[in-house]
């Protein structure tokens, strides 16, 4: 497999996450989203949205969107499992990861904040400002959804990572580079302690890919 991936990208790291905790290897194809490598036509021939990642599989099939490639990756290789076998429990750590992939990261990836500031001649302060204000409202949310739940085990799931986790990590990555005050979440700074240390994620971590800079 082919996993066309960006060092910054927070979908990308999703995906790196997930790949780790299921011990697959995987070839890495560098797509320099801010160099605009996504909009040339040798990319759009593989992923018409024109977005990372992308999961190119042997047989030459690709898969978009990195939740779908997530439960794609779970579903075909169900051990260690990132979804809960209990019903209710696998639509709650669904909700609570959508609430950061579907909510929270979508209005504040890099063509939106490249947008604000190019076309619609945003200020860098105000820029920021968007940023922060979405950040907040949806970790507030998702704080909350936490403190009010039976939580059984030091992650959403119990024991280990999951699919919540690899979500939460990456949003709160890009959230430090932000200089987003995290204070407020106490519930998710303590998640994030405990996964940043464990090796799957550490390996996964933008600062650790082969096209850092």
């Amino acid at each position: 497999m082919k996993l066309y991936t960006y060092w910054r990208s927070s979908a990308a790291y999703r995906v790196r996450i997930a790949l780790n905790l299921k011990g697959l290897e995987v070839e890495m194809a560098s797509v320099h989203l801010a160099k605009g490598d996504q909009e040339r036509q040798a990319y759009g021939a593989i992923n018409p949205q024109k977005l990372i990642p992308c999961l190119e599989l042997d047989d030459g099939m690709v898969i978009a969107q990195s939740l779908a490639i997530i439960e794609y990756l779970d579903e075909t290789h169900p051990n260690p499992a990132l979804l809960p076998a209990d019903p209710v429990a696998r639509a709650r750590t669904r909700a609570l990861a959508q609430a950061i992939a579907v909510d929270i990261h979508p209005v504040n990836n890099l063509r939106v904040l490249k947008y604000l500031k190019g076309v619609l001649g945003l200020s860098e302060s105000a820029k920021d400002t968007w940023y922060t204000h979405w950040i907040l409202e949806g970790f507030a949310g998702v704080e909350e959804s936490l403190t009010r739940s039976a939580i059984p085990g030091p992650f959403l799931g119990g024991a280990a990572p999951g699919l919540f986790e690899i979500c939460l990590i990456p949003q709160l990555y890009n959230a430090r580079r932000f200089s987003v005050d995290l204070s407020p979440f106490p519930r998710l700074t303590a998640i994030e302690e405990l996964c940043v240390a464990l090796p799957a994620f550490k390996r996964a971590a933008p600062e650790n890919q082969p096209d850092a800079q």
